[in-house]
């Protein structure tokens, strides 16, 4: 059943002697069709009304039967196929439906490493894969997994990355009851401050958590790119009755220092956990994905932020203190294509990685989409002369030149005679002619003009020239590899 609640004072006035007036009523919401929808009655203000689309049999809600009649509505009760159903006054009015697991995405940081990508952007909000950006994989992927309730805690610039999100839709995530919200910190009535680490993000959208009668809590990072099924994972951590669970990806032995680092029985179970180690005991790498009991969520948020030692991390504090206190911790093996692009590098490397005939990361599985929200622009034009080889390239551009082994966003024009390899190209950048360009990374709306040279003989995967968003490279320009050109107000 879905529900509707009514404000009775909007629909009577003083002198109504508690009749309601006929006919006129605010419009239904969209209705839930949704198998196994399980809702709970909260108390709210006495002088409402609740109307019930009745599946089965409406049930009574705190000894008061719901009435199929009440004065003033007769007209409406059988407007549509299914009846209403009425409960008044004293008990009910707000129905608040239980969910399994809602999410919380940390999307606030900055991402320092990124330099001038992220000088104007939050880090999830960074162009990825030509028509993507980087947060429309974990909200698709909430998608995928039949996670309808996001919380996207924001922080560091989150215009863009607000706008971008929107209301939700093109991730099936715009609902009445759940959907998407941006949750900046705020100005409470104590005070405001910004998030002092991830656990403390948590903590000040409690009132988020509470707004829903959830029984478990995914928390998720929104600046990784992989495709995950969540439901998996919580069908581990309520096989497990884990209190907490954690996602974990082998990683080489020489990067493991980079993670929050765990080990773990034979059944899964965690037995040892350290964050960023400088001597790693194993590769199994957390992934920042967690799925907490809500109860256990919120105790441990409680008794972290009153901890004046605590730095408010889950890495650092939370997990270690419930290993301590010997709770059940489950770690949840991931087997498939995961990377932190947290990097100049590791960013160009998951580029990179979508392309080839078969590409370690799949953008192209019907059954496993990656939705994002796109400018209606016309489709691309390659010209008398251009080419493309083994690149990826989206709507709106114009390609005159040659462009091998690269990545090409939304409206990009790149002039005659230019040749672009292993390169990203982002959003509105224009190139004009007889420009090379080999292991470079252009923000969005850069102008190159005619015979620049970006790279060198020492330009490589792990040396990448980057130019900042907006800038301008004067003709016949020369720019090392490594090389960072920003606008002065990004400095």
């Amino acid at each position: 059943m879905t529900a509707r609640t009514i404000n009775y004072t909007s629909l009577c006035n003083d002198n109504s002697g508690g009749r309601l007036p006929p006919l006129r009523f605010p419009p239904l919401p969209h209705i839930s069709r949704r198998k196994n929808d399980d809702f709970r009655v909260y108390p709210k203000n006495p002088y409402e009304f609740s109307i019930f689309l009745s599946v089965k049999n409406a049930p009574a809600v705190n000894g008061l039967k719901p009435r199929s009649k009440l004065r003033g509505f007769k007209p409406f009760l059988f407007f549509f196929s299914h009846t209403y159903i009425l409960y008044k006054r004293n008990t009910v009015a707000m129905m608040l439906k239980k969910k399994k697991c809602i999410a919380m995405l940390l999307a606030g940081g900055q991402g320092t490493r990124l330099y001038a990508l992220t000088s104007r952007v939050a880090k999830p909000a960074v162009s990825f894969g030509s028509k993507y950006r980087i947060i429309d994989f974990p909200l698709s992927n909430c998608t995928y997994s039949n996670i309808d309730t996001v919380g996207v805690l924001t922080q560091y610039q989150p215009l863009i990355l607000s706008e971008y999100i929107g209301s939700g839709e093109p991730w099936d995530l715009d609902r009445q009851n759940g959907g998407v919200r941006v949750l900046p910190p705020y100005q409470a009535k104590q005070g405001g401050e910004w998030y002092k680490g991830t656990a403390n993000a948590i903590y000040q959208n409690m009132h988020f958590l509470n707004a829903f009668d959830s029984e478990n809590v995914l928390i998720l990072s929104g600046d990784h790119i992989y495709k995950m099924d969540y439901g998996k994972m919580l069908a581990e951590h309520e096989k497990n009755n884990a209190d907490c669970t954690i996602a974990v990806i082998d990683v080489p032995k020489e990067e493991a220092s980079r993670f929050g680092i765990m080990d773990y029985d034979k059944n899964k179970r965690v037995t040892s956990f350290e964050e960023k180690p400088s001597q790693p005991k194993s590769n199994h790498a957390s992934m920042g994905i967690y799925i907490f009991k809500k109860a256990v969520l919120v105790r441990e948020l409680i008794e972290d932020e009153n901890d004046k030692k605590s730095s408010k991390d889950f890495g650092k504090n939370i997990i270690p203190k419930m290993l301590k206190n010997k709770m059940r911790l489950y770690a949840y093996q991931f087997e498939g294509y995961w990377k932190d692009v947290g990097t100049i590098t590791s960013l160009l490397e998951a580029n990179m990685d979508l392309l080839g005939e078969n590409p370690p990361m799949d953008l192209y599985d019907s059954k496993f989409k990656i939705y994002s929200r796109n400018k209606p622009l016309p489709p691309s034009f390659i010209g008398e002369g251009g080419k493309v080889v083994n690149s990826m390239m989206t709507a709106g551009c114009e390609i005159f030149g040659e462009v091998t082994n690269s990545i090409i966003s939304e409206g990009v024009t790149i002039g005659k005679g230019s040749k672009i390899s292993n390169s990203i190209i982002l959003g509105g950048t224009k190139i004009g002619e007889n420009v090379t360009m080999d292991f470079g990374i252009l923000d969005e709306d850069v102008v190159v003009e005619d015979g620049v040279v970006i790279g060198d003989k020492n330009s490589s995967k792990d040396n990448v020239a980057l130019v900042g968003r907006e800038f301008v490279v004067a003709k016949n320009s020369k720019i090392k590899a490594g090389e960072i050109l920003e606008t002065k107000e990004d400095n």
